[in-house]
């Protein structure tokens, strides 16, 4: 074995690469598997696919300990992950104070990159907003959707649109070069949600997975964590 099998939200993809090496020297391991939309992972690992830990959201986590696919004693939350807005770095600033705000910096722009909005996290939230405001069939053309969140920003990053913004989870905004962290989606429009890692009950390395849950949620990991967008678990 040469590697720990991860199926993974992309909210983790950043915090987990910074701990990599810290993971190899201590098991010898490498970090394999995916990262993509929660709702994708969940259903990658019912299908039968070789994972030693899952890092998904806490709601996602307790359906599948519910279902006997998790070691309950592993369970251990990581932190909370705003949804955001991101520019190109190097493109003016999008902040926004409320929803009125939010809906004129959605119509302003000509591309909105986002995940998918039926599987993933910010993705379902991204739709659930724009349904709320009331624009959903105006901006329905200028959706630009992806798999996951960090698939959306590296193509924002290369977009040739005049004025794109992206929605996805900050995490994922924070990992990828060339966009930038443009603000939080405002109160009533807004969205944190809880990340959450467990040992599969069919681990090949349960050990090492364990070992890398505690790196994740190690006190002194904090400041990496911060770093890579999450938010203290009792934030």
């Amino acid at each position: 074995m040469n590697a720990l099998n991860i199926l993974s939200g992309g909210a983790a993809q950043g915090l987990v690469a910074s701990l990599a090496p810290k993971f190899k020297a201590q098991t010898g391991l490498d970090i394999g598997g995916e990262f993509g939309a929660v709702g994708a992972m969940a259903d990658k690992l019912r299908q039968g696919m070789p994972a030693d830990i899952v890092i998904l959201t806490s709601a996602i986590v307790a359906k599948l300990a519910q279902e006997n696919w998790l070691v309950p004693a592993s369970i251990a939350d990581i932190g909370m992950v705003e949804t955001a807005i991101a520019v190109r770095t190097g493109d003016p600033q999008v902040s926004v104070r409320d929803p009125a705000g939010l809906r004129a910096a959605l119509l302003a722009a000509d591309a909105i990159y986002v995940p998918d909005t039926k599987a993933s996290t910010a993705g379902l939230h991204v739709a659930k907003v724009l349904q709320q405001l009331g624009i959903t069939d105006e901006v329905t053309s200028r959706l630009k959707i992806f798999p996951n969140g960090a698939t959306a920003m590296r193509h924002l990053a290369e977009s040739d649109a005049t004025r794109p913004i992206g929605c996805t989870q900050s995490t994922e905004i924070i990992s990828t070069k060339g966009v930038t962290l443009s603000g939080s989606l405002p109160p009533g429009c807004d969205l944190a949600t809880m990340y959450t890692a467990a040992v599969t009950i069919r681990a090949a390395a349960a050990p090492q997975a364990q070992c890398l849950i505690d790196l994740l949620t190690a006190t002194d990991a904090r400041k990496l964590r911060i770093e890579a967008g999450f938010l203290d678990a009792r934030h």
